[in-house]
């Protein structure tokens, strides 16, 4: 899929680009070779294997434009889609470029779990295109986003501890430091992605609570960077289940394995739109669970989601998402 995607950058019609590969600790190591005669130069930089957050950050030092494309090697891309991102970025423009993210055409064969993030990536996009909600620093996703390197360095870069939803934490502090947050439809990239393991995506979605309640800490003056935030997100008629899971994880966990093997066994038969729903559902039991971790004890629990009730008739929320 990396060839791929170089094969296509390669064939874009704005080519006054570099590429910047990192193999962040790939076993066997990438086998890219790196180029300075052809447009665009690709440079490969190889590092043990430390994480998403510092491999960006670490691909961004090695850059030397002014504008920073993201992409996620899994994706792949049109012949205008440097062009799409490079419009919005004017010598005084400060702003966040977040690309769409469509389903590949593969989608069909994915994993159920795939599916799902694909529906909420649709979603997103949707809701955008329509105006039914605005773009916000949480939305941001490292897949297909493009900012300047100046604002990405002004606001300390991505946060090395984080393994997850790094991504969504540099959003909310480009938000904060005054970053406008764009949607570009015409930015276009397909993610194809070849993640296989029930077992992973599960531990995930647990690890995602984890990571967004610390995150929610560490900006507790912006109510969006709160997780409890997706409970009012979901269908009313599943919040007991998610409310169960936070307060009585032993139960939650139960319930997301039969869940998810419901929601298997209807897609083998055809029944893919309620497979669909049940997954979202088992994702949020997983989150909770992992929210739960994060907060400790039963009363800290409580005490957490009354914190965020008291505020949260101030604010409102959109369709949110995790990859």
């Amino acid at each position: 899929m990396l060839l791929r995607l170089l094969s296509q950058l390669r064939g874009q019609r704005d080519a006054n680009f570099e590429v910047v590969v990192v193999d962040d600790g790939s076993e066997p190591p990438a086998t890219v070779q790196p180029s300075e005669t052809l447009a665009p130069e690709i440079h490969l930089v190889r590092q043990a294997n430390v994480g998403p957050a510092r491999a960006r950050h670490r691909g961004i030092l090695e850059a030397r434009g002014d504008v920073i494309l993201l992409l996620d090697d899994d994706m792949s891309i049109g012949r205008d889609l440097v062009a799409a991102h490079a419009r919005h970025h004017t010598e005084t423009s400060r702003r966040a470029v977040l690309g769409y993210i469509q389903s590949d055409a593969q989608l069909a064969r994915m994993p159920l779990f795939e599916r799902f993030h694909a529906l909420m990536l649709e979603r997103f996009a949707s809701a955008v295109a329509a105006g039914r909600r605005v773009a916000r620093g949480a939305d941001l996703c490292t897949g297909n986003v493009s900012f300047r390197r100046s604002d990405y360095l002004a606001v300390g870069g991505f946060d090395p501890s984080l393994t997850l939803s790094e991504d969504a934490e540099l959003g909310i502090r480009f938000q904060k430091a005054g970053l406008e947050l764009r949607f570009d439809q015409e930015a276009r990239a397909a993610h194809g992605s070849d993640h296989a393991s029930l077992r992973v995506w599960m531990r995930r979605a647990y690890r995602y609570g984890i990571t967004d309640r610390h995150i929610g800490w560490k900006h507790a003056d912006t109510p969006g960077a709160n997780p409890w935030r997706f409970l009012y997100l979901m269908n009313p008629f599943a919040r007991p289940l998610l409310l169960l899971s936070a307060f009585v994880p032993g139960a939650g966990f139960a319930l997301a394995r039969l869940g998810i093997t419901i929601s298997i066994l209807l897609d083998s038969i055809g029944l893919e739109r309620p497979a669909l729903a049940g997954t979202t559902v088992v994702y949020g039991l997983e989150y909770f669970r992992g929210v739960r971790r994060a907060v400790g004890s039963f009363r800290h629990t409580l005490a957490d989601l009354r914190d965020f009730n008291a505020q949260r008739p101030r604010t409102r929320y959109g369709n949110e998402l995790h990859r």
